[in-house]
């Protein structure tokens, strides 16, 4: 971003990670990392062999001394992680944090015994411990451990897998988030940073969208056959551990992190694929109509509408909106959230060598999250500070659980964020001053409610047959891109032109290699913040303590238990399409015009 661009947009915080440590040279940081190697041995002294005999109240003790543990090597691993996902381009930070990452996994390893060994006492026995008042309050934890019983392997091949994912998925990882921080794309004389070329998608000049998207398909080519080849590697990894874990196909692992059913994700998957038509199709041909075009080329898929304004909303305004929005729903909320800005604990600025796209960091209970995003001053970068910003107080709240309960499976843990999207939308809405302003808002949230909701499903279904094709060999550059065009046309209906040069656009997406099958988790999200705010708006007195109760339960508590105050059955199939309902309400009052 040039500098007058910057100024427009007002003083974009950087975080300041000292509630974690105070640099990378800070002496506490190394003694933190000797103390907490020498509390890990003398855990793995004391109790390895022993879990099975203990009483309810020692098996609580163990369990407490474990979090703590695992506690003080978070709090390492955020720090190294934060420091360095802002500067990836830093030689010497780059080191700090593959150092820190070896490390960690050599401690990490002497752990291992402790969650294979809790797996292995009988069910009448753990059952028995937990009636301990030590115990019991780590019952969830222990459920949700018990669920990887089938699949968990002996105590050498699990403490081996620990140690070698520092040379293995995480240095593939590292590779892929290096690569792409590193990659330059020359438009209009310009040398932009990946997540700059693709602000630029959404700027009105036609012209500019067709240049920034023809840099994108030029250097994503000339660096496609190393993207497939992490893609191929990461895929067979995964392949081969989840044969040895006997997972029946490859999304398994994620439905189990998720606690969520297999048949549950069928169902929201193929609602959204049935409702594309609908949907996403029926949208891009009205917006091919408005833009005076028999079909879109896939640059201008996200361009603003005719007429609509466009001005860079500075971060002031931006911090307003959010936080203006929330307090409308819950001063509570806004209490929270105002912390994030004045504590600064937001790093917004798109700089060179920074991590693309957005996201909040837990880091451990005893801290704070920490946000970070791109902000360039578009109304879709206010959403995405809502978004993250939803993460940071469910993440807040739910920190008294502590650090083994704290933590939320991904499904649930997007509804808190775009919860917080559809408060800041509902409150611009409200703001329309005619017809005309409400249909170019209500346009721009449906198309955001379809990158969140169809073409994260589209995502998933590329996964699925990347990860299935895989196990009948490597996939070429090509085969990957034609399952992206396929997927893609799929979804995004005829409407959409994928013209050469889209093939490689698979390439860029970083859950595909950070977090395999992750992606239906914001569709999942967004379904169920639909039926949520459905419920808001027609309830008595009471919801947001409702809303609140749920966010605190943070791992406590399965979806199943959280929804049922609400009156919403995630496992119901007509749940989704009540939540894919509202999209298309939407969508049918903007095909009524302005007018």
């Amino acid at each position: 971003m040039s500098a007058p661009e910057a100024n427009l947009l007002g003083d974009l915080p950087v975080w300041d990670l000292g509630a974690l440590y105070a640099g990378t040279d800070d002496p506490k940081f190394a003694a933190d990392f000797d103390s907490v190697e020498k509390e890990a041995q003398a855990f793995a002294q004391a109790w390895h062999g022993r879990l099975a005999a203990l009483d309810g109240a020692a098996l609580g003790d163990a369990i407490r001394t474990y979090e703590a543990i695992e506690e003080r090597l978070g709090r390492i691993l955020s720090f190294a992680s934060l420091v360095y996902v802002t500067c990836m381009d830093d030689p010497d930070l780059a080191r700090f944090h593959a150092d820190a990452q070896a490390r960690a996994s050599e401690i990490a390893s002497m752990l291992v015994f402790f969650t294979l060994e809790i797996n292995r006492i009988e069910d009448a026995k753990i059952e028995a411990q937990l009636q301990a008042p030590g115990a019991a309050r780590y019952r969830p934890w222990i459920e949700d451990l018990r669920v990887y019983r089938p699949h968990q392997l002996s105590d050498e091949l699990e403490k081996l897998l620990v140690e070698k994912s520092v040379t293995g998925r995480a240095a593939w990882s590292r590779l892929f988030d290096e690569t792409l921080a590193g990659l330059r794309f020359n438009v209009r004389g310009k040398e932009l940073t990946e997540e700059e070329t693709l602000h630029l998608l959404s700027e009105p000049d036609a012209a500019l969208r067709a240049e920034a998207a023809a840099a994108l398909s030029d250097v994503f080519g000339k660096n496609i056959k190393l993207f497939a080849l992490i893609t191929n590697t990461l895929a067979k990894d995964k392949d081969i551990e989840d044969r040895w874990r006997h997972y029946p196909e490859p999304a398994t692992s994620r439905h189990l992190s998720n606690q969520v059913e297999p048949e549950v994700v069928a169902a929201l998957v193929s609602a959204v694929r049935e409702a594309y038509p609908r949907l996403s199709h029926r949208y891009y041909a009205l917006k091919a109509r408005w833009l005076g075009k028999e079909r879109l080329a896939f640059w201008d898929r996200n361009a603003p509408l005719p007429n609509q304004p466009d001005r860079r909303i500075g971060w002031d305004e931006a911090r307003d909106t959010v936080l203006s929005a929330y307090a409308d729903f819950a001063p509570q909320m806004a209490d929270i959230g105002r912390r994030f800005f004045d504590r600064r604990w937001i790093h917004a600025p798109s700089v060179a060598g920074k991590i693309s796209g957005a996201f909040s960091h837990p880091t451990v209970p005893s801290a704070h999250p920490f946000v970070l995003m791109n902000y360039q001053g578009k109304m879709r970068d206010v959403m995405t500070l809502a978004h993250e910003l939803g993460h940071g107080v469910h993440q807040v709240l739910a920190a008294e659980q502590g650090a083994l309960l704290a933590d939320t499976p991904l499904t649930l843990a997007e509804t808190a964020s775009v919860f917080g999207e559809m408060l800041t939308f509902q409150a611009l809405l409200k703001t329309a001053r005619n017809k005309a302003e409400r249909h170019a808002m209500l346009a721009s949230k449906v198309e955001d409610m379809l990158n969140t909701v169809v073409r994260q499903i589209a995502f998933y279904e590329f996964e699925r047959r990347v990860h299935d094709a895989r196990k009948q060999g490597e996939l070429t550059q090509d085969q990957l891109g034609e399952v992206w065009l396929t997927v893609q046309g799929e979804s995004l209906g005829p409407s959409i032109d994928l013209s050469a040069g889209y093939e490689n656009y698979w390439c860029y997406i970083p859950h595909f290699i950070h977090s395999p099958f992750y992606v239906y988790a914001y569709a999942f999200g967004d379904c169920l913040v639909n039926s949520l705010f459905a419920v808001y708006a027609n309830s008595a007195a009471g919801f947001q303590e409702k809303y609140f109760t749920m966010l605190r339960a943070g791992g406590s508590k399965r979806y199943r238990e959280l929804l049922a105050p609400f009156g919403l059955d995630a496992s119901n199939p007509a749940f989704w399409q009540s939540g894919l309902s509202m999209i298309s309400g939407f969508i049918d009052e903007l095909e009524a015009g302005p007018d």
